[in-house]
């Protein structure tokens, strides 16, 4: 066979150390910032410091510290922007792209951002859909046949693609999430579980066959029913136990934690002004002694060591200052948008995309997905994560299906006690106000509220009054 050279043209994106560093600095929350830092630091010794290189050379840390806090109070709106150099992540060609987002608090987010890596756009649209017909526990609001057939009328797709999606989903992670019933929700779970499990098949018999005697803790009811022995059926309830029976639900909060937030909102003559919370945005800067020394070392190897860890600093430095530059750009855009929130609370939390915030700053949506996850942000109105400003517009409404759910509290709480609204009364006062949604929507909302339906509200006011 003869060898015969050819010459293509073509395109390819190519990502530099530099660049994956940008990238992941952009993704770290406060305390992953804080390990990467003194990784960094003790792994490169022309590194250090601003604040701490300043104290030594001062002398006085009390006094430097005030100087800091008197100069960030005074920060200029626009301190924190720098040029970039060794290529812009901002145009309209984005290099992050194509990277997963990082671990969101929305579950549905981190399912999506997931899927972008593999799913076309075509499909992303159906399971974004997809994912608005399954509650907070992780179950479908309608039969799967129901929700394939309206996905199907929607998108102009066959049923079967719908079921594929939702199969993706009960399969993926978290394992379950999307099922229609209990019980298919736990056999998914089981049979995702890796290895050989001891109890295994048991266990698939009690979710098919036995879930309502498991729910009444009858063990003995149970080994009687599938015709097994006591301590096999004990095994395998002991397995199934384990399992997640609400496979959406956020994990309990830890009191324990503590949240630093990154930025800091406040009102100052009137207005909204953001800031860069200085104990989470430390900077680090090049030995200037060492940087001078080696510009005029030669090529020993040595020389050529210590020149490589130079323009790695460099490089780590220009990071810390984009990432700092793009939250700050980022979180004052959300500020910028929500007004309305800050002025009036939840109930005028206004639809907001991922998408218009990059539109707004001119950067790529999956750069604004990085930068806000994980981030939060102290404001009059608490300290709230910057995912939780982002808000789906709800069918029907102008307004965030927060704000909506904001309006239902509203409605409950100025309720006459022995005449508490119904679900269905409360869709048609919202759609007097121009919101248009279903009884199970303000069913769905309620319960997200800790709020009983209204004739356990009525029947619990009465034993109020009959205690009092």
């Amino acid at each position: 066979m003869k060898a015969v050279a050819k010459t293509q043209l073509g395109q390819s994106l190519h990502l530099t150390p530099q660049l994956l560093q940008s990238i992941r600095l952009l993704q770290l929350n406060g305390m992953e910032l804080e390990m990467e830092l003194a990784r960094v630091l003790e792994a490169n010794p022309l590194l250090e410091r601003e604040d701490e290189a300043a104290e030594a050379e001062d002398g006085a840390a009390t006094g430097q510290a005030a100087e800091e806090a008197a100069a960030w109070d005074e920060l200029p709106e626009t301190a924190f922007e720098r040029v970039r150099s060794g290529g812009d992540l901002h145009g309209d060609t984005d290099a992050l792209a194509g990277i997963a987002a990082p671990e969101s608090g929305d579950i549905r987010q981190r399912i999506l951002a997931a899927a972008r890596l593999e799913l076309g756009v075509e499909d992303l649209a159906i399971l974004a859909w997809l994912l608005d017909r399954i509650d907070d526990s992780g179950y479908l609001e309608a039969p799967a046949a129901e929700v394939a057939a309206d996905g199907a009328a929607r998108f102009d797709v066959a049923a079967a693609r719908i079921e594929a999606l939702r199969q993706r989903l009960l399969t993926g992670d978290p394992c379950g999430f999307g099922a229609e019933s209990l019980a298919e929700c736990l056999r998914a779970q089981l049979d995702d579980l890796a290895g050989s499990v001891p109890g295994r098949p048991l266990a698939r018999r009690i979710v098919a066959e036995a879930l309502d005697l498991l729910a009444a803790h009858d063990e003995a009811a149970i080994a009687r029913r599938l015709g097994v022995e006591a301590a096999d059926a004990a095994e395998a309830i002991r397995l199934v136990l384990c399992l997640e029976p609400r496979p959406g639900a956020e994990l309990p909060a830890d009191p324990r934690f503590y949240v630093v937030p990154d930025v800091i909102v406040r009102r100052v003559d009137g207005r909204l002004q953001t800031l860069l919370n200085p104990q989470t945005a430390p900077k680090v800067r090049v030995d200037a002694q060492m940087e001078a020394l080696l510009a005029t070392a030669g090529d020993d190897a040595g020389s050529q060591k210590m020149k490589e860890l130079l323009a790695e600093g460099r490089g780590f430095a220009r990071g810390l200052s984009m990432r700092y530059d793009t939250l700050l750009r980022a979180t004052r855009a959300i500020v910028a948008r929500q007004q309305a929130f800050f002025a009036e609370g939840e109930a005028a939390l206004a639809p907001l995309t991922l998408k218009e915030i990059a539109e707004d700053i001119g950067m790529h949506e999956s750069t604004i997905s990085r930068i806000t996850s994980g981030k939060y942000m102290q404001t009059p109105r608490g300290t709230i994560e910057l995912k939780k400003m982002f808000c789906v517009k709800l069918d029907g409404a102008a307004v965030s299906g927060a704000a909506v759910r904001a309006m239902v509290g509203r409605l409950i709480a100025g309720e006459r006690a022995d005449a508490p609204l119904a679900d269905e009364t409360i869709a048609a006062l919202l759609e007097r106000e121009g919101v248009s949604i279903a009884r199970r929507t303000v069913a769905k909302y309620r319960e997200q509220l800790g709020l009983a339906p209204a004739r356990l509200r009525k029947s619990q006011a009465g034993r109020g009054r009959r205690a009092a």
